[in-house]
């Protein structure tokens, strides 16, 4: 062990036995997750918010989050550390940072109205934690940024505090990975990447995700470790524009292209499918690449796969609204004074997370072409209104004869309960932009 820092060996010793207690900040889709895999591995944690309400849930067992059942937070709470106190607790006292011996930050990093980076969530975090810094703390940033933001940005805040890495604190970066709803991986299969700004820093934090996850993957810097997260979501940008840029290019040749993917995916080597979508949702793939976009720049470099990415998915919303005009025009009948139903709000299937989803772009455009809209999720009963929408609805009636009573079904999210046949009993036509409903069942189907 490198002995730059003298209280890595303490740190380390403390891990191993599960005496270190871990102070997460940000207890969403991301740091609660965490939060209970790291209780769950004998850690007393600590889940910092600014949200009362959210801190108020955590305290009573509850959870907000639909895919994280309710019994995994009242369990977490009912265990009793062998340190003392429950393993874990919520608070909104952020006075409480001493105690602990890593600090994971999860906070949002979203993009401002021009598409550039929006690293205020951060910096005000870090300037938090440098308040109350002491020797022999851990850091770790898991918000998604550009390379460099560990090194050059936090790191400077933090040792604002009188306290340098790797004498006095340690500092790395590890991507969050999350994907809500998958049923195949959860926070503590999915690997972990981890690079500190020394190697120190890299050990420790390795050493730390080592007790909670399966496999941890240490890389030579915070730097590689916050480009590949970049990687991982502009490859699926990028292929995913791809898809739908070929969606609508087949469409004008009549050729489904649902079907061709299932062709093409029959080849055994050098190909993986990728599926057209109404647009693209979550905090991560519309976001994250113009990171590494804004980032280039400053070093005189123009990323044009990503930008030309962000344009084609960024057009399907307009596409899909185009496809309900054409659809409803070949019935006879106008988009506008139609009444049209969007089926799903969250970005996408089986989960309640509606952020950045295509559906409220969708929905504003419909009601911008004077249809009367409504929409059904058996995940969300409100639309809440967000940073870049103000659309306020309520769910309506899961249910075929609340279906019927539309003249377009615009299928937007591939929930499991939107593949059952018999809610399309009375329905007449559907949008469908995930290739769920199958005409056999009553209506007539388009693929939008």
């Amino acid at each position: 062990m490198n002995d730059s820092n003298p209280h890595a060996a303490d740190l380390l010793e403390r891990i191993a036995d599960r005496t270190a207690t871990v102070g997460i900040i940000g207890q969403g889709y991301v740091g609660l997750p965490l939060a209970l895999v790291f209780v769950e591995a004998g850690f007393q944690v600590v889940g910092f918010d600014v949200d009362p309400e959210k801190v108020a849930a955590l305290e009573r067992g509850e959870s907000f989050i639909r895919h994280i059942g309710p019994e995994r937070v009242a369990a977490a709470r009912a265990v009793e550390h062998p340190c003392g106190g429950a393993a874990f607790t919520a608070t909104t006292d952020f006075s409480r940072l001493p105690a602990c011996d890593a600090i994971v930050i999860c906070v949002p990093t979203p993009l401002g109205r021009h598409r550039e980076p929006d690293l205020s969530f951060v910096h005000e975090t870090a300037r938090v934690v440098a308040e109350d810094l002491r020797p022999g703390q851990l850091v770790v940033l898991e918000s998604t940024t550009y390379p460099g933001t560990t090194d050059e940005e936090v790191q400077p805040l933090l040792e604002a505090s009188g306290l340098f890495t790797p004498r006095d604190f340690l500092l790395a970066f590890s991507p969050e990975r999350e994907d809500p709803g998958n049923p195949d991986f959860s926070t503590r299969t999915i690997p972990k990447v981890v690079g500190g700004v020394n190697p120190v820093s890299t050990d420790v934090a390795a050493a730390l995700y080592r007790a909670a996850v399966d496999l941890v993957v240490p890389v030579s810097s915070s730097r590689v470790a916050e480009a590949a997260k970049l990687l991982e979501n502009i490859y699926r940008s990028v292929n995913i524009a791809l898809v739908n840029e070929l969606k609508m290019v087949f469409d004008r040749m009549d050729v489904n292209i649902w079907e061709v993917i299932e062709a093409a995916k029959t080849k055994p080597f050098g190909y993986q499918p990728f599926y057209p979508g109404p647009g693209l949702g979550g905090h991560c793939i519309p976001l994250d690449p113009f990171y590494l976009t804004w980032k280039a720049a400053e070093y005189g470099l123009w990323t044009r796969f990503i930008e030309l990415a962000g344009e084609i998915n960024t057009r399907m919303p307009s596409w899909v609204v185009d496809k309900v005009r054409e659809a409803l025009s070949d019935q006879g009948q106008s988009l506008k004074g139609a009444r049209v139903l969007v089926l799903g709000l969250s970005y996408k299937a089986n989960i309640d997370d509606d952020r950045e989803s295509p559906s409220y772009e969708i929905i504003e455009l419909l009601e911008e072409r004077g249809a009367t809209v409504a929409f059904c999720d058996p995940y969300l009963p409100e639309a809440r209104p967000g940073r870049h929408h103000e659309v306020c609805l309520t769910s309506v009636p899961f249910s075929a004869d609340e279906f019927g009573t539309y003249d377009c079904l615009v299928l937007s999210t591939a929930h499991q309960e939107f593949a059952d046949p018999a809610l399309y009993a009375h329905t007449r036509l559907v949008v469908d932009t995930r290739n769920v409903v199958r005409s056999e069942w009553g209506p007539r189907v388009v693929r939008g």
